[in-house]
């Protein structure tokens, strides 16, 4: 690798070609302040905050887009770049609501904490925040646009990442705003609920539908029997807003945590995950079973979002989507059947909480399908990893503290501790391997996928299966999704064989570990280090 010398405020150091000079302040200890800037996506400069100077030239360069050069020698920090900070800081204050204590990122807004390092204590510009109703349509994100700074993060990764294109930048100037094309509604625009834009929003501008007060005042009502069940991803997520090690897993301390702030009962998602592998592979093994390749593909999807895309812009494949239940309103639907039958509680009182890493769950609860036959929901209220958080806070519980406890069982079914469903990929090889046990009588050894070099994020695999060679692909994040049913589409079309028999869509980039729920300010790294503890937990 070719490498460059340059100075950073006085020091010599050597980079890599091809380095940004934000990337090459980092190799000397230097951190440069940004807002419009995500480590995993596209530098744009928008917001000028991370404005540098190079010796013997007038022009300030913005550190985030401009690449080092040979001997360049660049000043980083100093009185005047303190100043244009400080002033672009208040530009953008006086264009931003004054409402921080009641704000859902108050302690955690990227535009509050540099508020606070530059001392900004008072505005000097005269206040132009507009009135833009909110939008909370979609019962599962708020878009706020008078907390919008512009940044353009959320609509870098609902294009170029998710390729959803749901947000926009509308008009210039002053009147530039971020918002569906035409003005649409979130519900009525192209948005699949997936939530990645409230990851990468760096201030309250999209944020989650909060319904932490809603459980505070069902845990209160002795009228009811409050349950919850928590989804593997959030274990190894949560202890990140805790000051903990990112990927640290905690299952034992939150079964405890939730007990101690008045949930009578405790529930694994993974019980359900582990339901939902044998009915899909008893799916899978019919068709292969009676030759119903007419019934190929199957798609596979406890992802409300995938399956919303499909829904969405593959209307002709809602056949082929599996008719299995997620594995969350499968642990919520025998609560209020098997578990109230034999605890003896009538299931009207039963009222179910999911802990999900997502925000497309709010969505899909309140969907009138998703009634039990009963007329009771099987999830009540699903919260995100981010609610959880809020309420661990609230609680005035020492979570760390607690000594850990096990999960709670459904009389008569065992915990599902040992599936890993929030890492993409894992669901599709359990279904594969519990239907190959059941149509060959043997387990399926060595199992590997490989990856596509064209399509980003797609493993396929062939499995030599009662005389057929059953092609699988395991997509992940919707750019992906999309190549993966653009395929089945132009083979149907072109009716000539399909490419995959077998698909295992999820909405956001590596699963559910990357939900559009989990904590603020994740990263590839940070998704990596919460995969791989997964994968140990699993295997121990």
């Amino acid at each position: 690798m070719e490498t460059l010398k340059i100075k950073i405020n006085g020091i010599e150091c050597q980079v890599k070609k091809g380095e940004t000079i934000l990337d090459a302040a980092k190799t000397v200890h230097i951190k440069i302040p940004t807002l419009c800037k995500h480590p995993d996506l596209i530098s744009t400069g928008a917001c000028g905050l991370c404005s540098v100077k190079q010796n013997g030239k007038n022009k300030l360069l913005r550190a985030c887009t401009t690449f080092v050069e040979e001997g360049m020698d660049i000043i980083t920090h100093d009185g005047e770049l303190y100043e244009i900070r400080k002033n672009i800081l208040q530009l953008i204050l006086s264009a931003h609501p004054n409402d921080c204590l009641i704000c859902q990122r108050n302690g955690d807004c990227e535009l509050q904490k540099l508020a606070m390092d530059f001392g900004i204590r008072e505005q000097i510009f005269t206040s132009i925040v507009k009135d833009i109703p909110n939008d909370t349509s979609t019962h599962a994100i708020i878009m706020d646009p008078v907390k919008c700074i512009g940044c353009g993060r959320c609509v870098d990764v609902c294009q170029n990442i998710q390729g959803i294109w749901a947000l926009e930048f509308l008009y210039r100037g002053f009147d530039m705003r971020i918002a569906p094309a035409g003005y649409l509604s979130l519900k009525e625009s192209p948005c699949i609920k997936c939530g990645q834009c409230t990851v990468y929003c760096p201030v309250g501008a999209l944020v989650e539908i909060d319904e932490t007060h809603k459980v505070w005042n069902v845990l209160g009502n002795k009228e009811l029997y409050p349950v919850v069940q928590i989804a593997p991803a959030v274990k190894v997520s949560v202890g990140e807003d805790v000051g903990l090690e990112s990927g640290t897993i905690l299952s034992k301390k939150l079964y405890a945590l939730l007990r101690a702030i008045g949930f009578k009962a405790v529930f694994d998602t993974n019980f359900g995950a582990e339901l939902t592998i044998m009915e899909q592979g008893t799916e899978l093994v019919e068709i292969v079973k009676n030759k119903r390749l007419d019934k190929l593909p199957l798609i596979t999807s406890f992802c409300p979002a995938g399956i919303d895309y499909v829904e969405k812009y593959y209307p002709e494949l809602i056949a082929n989507c599996s008719k299995i239940k997620s594995p969350y309103k499968m642990v919520g639907s025998l609560a209020k059947t098997f578990y109230a039958e034999r605890m003896n509680i009538d299931p009207a009182k039963i009222f179910m909480v999911s802990i999900m890493p997502c925000t497309v769950t709010k969505y899909e609860i309140t969907k009138a399908e998703e009634m039990f036959p009963n007329g009771y929901r099987d999830v009540d209220i699903s919260l995100t990893t981010r609610e959880l958080v809020r309420m661990i806070k609230a609680s005035g519980i020492q979570f760390l503290e607690l000594k850990e406890e096990e999960v709670d069982n459904i009389p008569g079914y065992p915990a599902g501790n040992k599936t890993i469903f929030g890492i993409t990929g894992s669901i599709m090889e359990s279904v594969l391997k519990t239907a190959y046990i059941l149509l060959m009588g043997k387990k399926l050894e060595n199992l590997e996928f490989t990856q596509i070099k064209e399509i980003k994020r797609v493993q396929t695999a062939i499995i030599p299966i009662k005389g057929f060679g059953l092609k699988v692909a395991v997509a992940n994040g919707i750019a992906s999704v999309k190549q993966v049913l653009e395929e089945i589409r132009k083979a149907k079309i072109e009716k000539r064989d399909i490419p995959y028999h077998f698909i295992e869509l999820m909405a956001c980039e590596d699963g559910c570990i990357g939900g559009g729920g989990q904590p603020y300010g994740v990263t590839n790294e940070i998704k990596e280090k919460r995969t791989k503890s997964l994968y140990t937990s699993s295997n121990s």
